[in-house]
């Protein structure tokens, strides 16, 4: 009974690495960015769509070479703009306002290029300025992925945010006033969305949590015995956790805060090295220890790259302490939820040869190899 139970587990613990390899080397979920502001009198709306999901959509690598261009866009442009236009609308009162291309270009965020495009805005009787009772229709790539999320920042008298999302495609401008609990809840959502979608976040959390389960001795790591009571293990798991958890919501608020933001150019790289570092320094045996500085050290990088999509959305102040507290709570929420998936299968499986071999050895391995290719492709991208 005993072999076939722990056989059981083996298999789910290969199921598990199956699916979060098949998730790191996907294409990534990812968010694009819309501003409604007033020019000169007009109306006027910026979309920010990433480079790799227009080719996702529309097959636009036209060399094979899994690298789109800006050339590739630009050859293509007719149909680039028609897939906008039939998934971006807006109406207001009884009319349909089509939206009027007037600019067409390339923009650099923190996870790449983007096509952003400007469109004039003609609805008769509409305020510029205003825009209250405006709806804007959100559909890109919910077909393609449905983690995906538009962000909308709205720049007019009123300023306000919002995200779209499969189930609320539509935002009415200037509708009724969102409570606090609204706020406070749909951005524990996204919080909680942004560290499950995040591959490199989940597997350096793995990787601290791997040598939980086992007690430090001076031998190699394949020698070391499975912790005889909860207690350790639970004892190093919440330092882990903790240092973690203080170390990114220190960054995570400073840069929402605009205290101080280091550009994405040089926070995703380090992100990923500190994936290669933390599953590494699972192999190097009693050296390996202390993992909770790691934890802190890396969780204050890893702060910053939880902060790009809130600093990108550009909430406005009366509802920035709210959506931050919001967005840290849904992280701490993923980030439990990851932990409790993984800890109760590797107590299970702790005094076996495969988890100390198969887990321990292979997995980190794997994170690591994951994590150098990440480091290579944010250095030359």
């Amino acid at each position: 009974m005993r072999t076939h139970r722990l056989h059981f587990f083996v298999r789910c613990w290969l199921a598990v690495l199956m699916v979060v390899s098949a998730s790191a080397w996907a294409h990534s979920s990812s968010n694009s960015y819309l501003t409604l502001s007033a020019v000169n009198d007009d109306l006027v709306l910026r979309s920010d769509i990433s480079l790799r999901d227009v080719d996702m959509a529309l097959d636009l690598d036209s060399n094979q070479d899994q690298r789109i261009t800006w050339g590739e866009i630009s050859a293509q442009q007719t149909r680039v703009v028609a897939w906008l236009q039939d998934h971006l609308q807006a109406r207001w009162q009884d009319q349909s306002c089509p939206l009027q291309l007037q600019d067409l270009m390339a923009s650099e965020h923190a996870d790449g290029w983007y096509v952003s495009a400007l469109w004039h805005l003609p609805c008769a009787g509409l305020k510029a300025n205003n825009a209250e009772g405006l709806v804007l229709r959100y559909q890109l790539m919910f077909d393609q992925d449905n983690l995906h999320r538009g962000l909308l920042k709205v720049d007019l008298a009123q300023p306000s945010s919002a995200i779209f999302s499969p189930d609320q495609a539509e935002v009415r401008i200037g509708g009724a006033t969102v409570s606090g609990w609204e706020v406070l809840y749909r951005y524990v959502l996204e919080g909680v969305w942004h560290i499950w979608i995040g591959a490199d976040h989940i597997l350096f959390l793995l990787s601290l949590l791997i040598l939980a389960p086992l007690i430090p001795a001076s031998q190699r790591v394949t020698q070391w015995a499975g912790v005889t009571r909860i207690q350790p293990a639970f004892m190093d798991v919440l330092g882990v956790v903790t240092a973690f958890t203080v170390a990114h919501s220190i960054t995570l608020g400073v840069s929402v805060l605009k205290i101080f933001e280091p550009p994405a150019s040089v926070v995703e790289p380090i992100i990923a090295l500190s994936v290669v570092v933390a599953a590494l320094n699972n192999l190097m045996g009693h050296a390996s220890q202390k993992r909770w500085r790691l934890a802190f050290l890396f969780g204050l990088i890893h702060g910053f790259g939880f902060a790009f999509v809130l600093v990108d959305l550009g909430l406005p102040a009366q509802q920035l302490a709210l959506a931050l507290g919001g967005f840290n709570l849904g992280v701490e929420l993923g980030q439990l939820a990851i932990v409790l998936s993984f800890m109760p299968l590797a107590m299970l499986l702790r005094h076996t040869a495969f988890y100390r071999w198969g887990v321990v050895v292979g997995g980190s391995l794997l994170i690591a190899g994951f994590g150098s290719f990440w480091l290579y492709s944010r250095l030359v991208a």
